[in-house]
């Protein structure tokens, strides 16, 4: 009896045309918040794809069946994110159809993607096999860093925000409760994922020392987690409440000193007008009325320059992705986050969420720079209002001064 020859992974002309149809189409339209389900991932599912159905002898078809549909299997991201394995189905039946694949053999891409969907059977061999190698990543020594990715990707598409505790719990039930389905990938997984679920309990009891040292810290602050949250709240109050009265008072300023203005400058230059021809007669009155316009344009200046908008950021940002960290910047404020890309923003954000003393220390930077400018204001403020009394003083006296040297 001669051997069974060892049988290769297919290398069919389609399968190549597949990945690089796969390739552009995430290039263009894959959502860039989803960093677990790239083109990185589905590379990696049909290459161990590949290795399963070699290890499982498949058949040359078989074997380009379940490649293909390795390839085609997450394409659905593109439009949706729950049940997105049905609108896979469609994209492989599109593009198969147009490559002119036969018929039966695209019905069984179809049933073989379809496997993938967590409420769907698993009865073929093809179909345990792709489900084994989608989550090939349970079973390899990269498994805790794509955990990480995917933690990141419900984040930020599904609004499930999890501490480093409850991940690592959630990570180890979901190693624990899991089970590959065919024989080529529980000999290919099995050691590997035994060494996972070991390093996971690990990280678990890590994150659990470290959570309860946290909560025994969180007793230090005033009053406990509410105390804390309402002296910032108070604090925040008080902040915009002082900023609305300066820009009232800067626009009181602003609009009293444009119409001292406006009506000095229309009456002195009006032929028609009673104060055009006396002052014209009178050189001495240049005096007060000098003292006047300088008095309400000084003020005036003053006032813009308190009501004007003051944005506190740092140049540096661009070049600093860990921005995160740094107590000097408060992530939160658009001055700051709108000089990053998404990418760094979207990471700073996500380490914020999951670090209380980050997230205090950048409320606590808000308010530093919030009195920055608020003291701004305020310094401007005394200002205007110091010119516009002393103005109209010395306006006054030189008025009095030109009256008694008429008389």
């Amino acid at each position: 009896m001669e051997p069974t020859p060892t049988l290769k992974p297919a290398k069919a002309e389609i399968i190549k045309q597949a990945k690089a149809y796969v390739e552009q189409l995430f290039d263009e339209k894959l959502p860039r918040q989803l960093v677990y389900h790239s083109f990185k991932h589905t590379n990696t599912v049909a290459k161990e794809a590949a290795a399963l159905g070699q290890a499982a002898q498949l058949a040359a078809p078989d074997q380009e069946a379940l490649v293909l549909a390795a390839w085609f299997h997450d394409t659905g991201y593109i439009d949706k994110y729950d049940g997105h394995e049905y609108r896979s189905i469609e994209l492989a039946e599109q593009w198969l159809t147009e490559k002119n694949y036969p018929a039966e053999r695209i019905a069984l891409v179809k049933d073989t993607i379809r496997a993938t969907h967590r409420d769907e059977k698993r009865d073929t061999e093809l179909a345990k096999l792709l489900v084994d190698a989608d989550m090939s990543n349970l079973g390899r020594e990269d498994c805790l860093a794509d955990a990480e990715l995917l933690r990141t990707e419900w984040e930020a598409t599904q609004g499930k925000v999890y501490t480093n505790a409850q991940w690592a719990e959630f990570q180890l039930d979901f190693l624990l409760q899991h089970k590959y389905l065919s024989e080529a990938g529980k000999a290919r997984y099995k050691d590997q994922l035994k060494e996972n679920i070991k390093e996971q309990r690990k990280s678990l009891k890590k994150q659990e020392k470290k959570e309860k040292k946290k909560a025994e810290e969180a007793e230090g602050y005033a009053e406990g987690k509410r105390g804390v949250e309402t002296m910032f709240r108070s604090t925040y109050s008080q902040h915009q409440r002082l900023s609305q009265m300066a820009d009232q008072k800067a626009n009181m300023m602003i609009s009293l000193n444009t119409v001292l203005l406006s009506v000095i400058i229309t009456y002195l230059g009006a032929k028609t007008s009673t104060i055009g021809p006396a002052f014209t007669k009178n050189p001495v009155l240049a005096i007060p009325m000098g003292l006047l316009v300088a008095t309400a344009l000084g003020s005036v200046v003053t006032a813009i320059l308190s009501a004007q908008p003051d944005v506190t950021a740092f140049k540096w940002l661009r070049r600093s992705p860990q921005i995160a960290t740094n107590r000097r910047v408060n992530i939160l404020f658009f001055g700051n986050f709108t000089k990053l890309s998404l990418d760094h923003f979207q990471d700073g954000m996500h380490e914020l969420m999951r670090d209380r003393d980050l997230l205090y220390n950048n409320m606590i930077t808000d308010i530093y720079y919030l009195g920055e400018v608020l003291s701004r204001k305020y310094r401007l403020l005394r200002v205007s209002y110091t010119i516009f009394m002393v103005g109209l003083i010395l306006t006054a006296l030189a008025f009095g001064i030109v009256l008694l040297y008429k008389a």
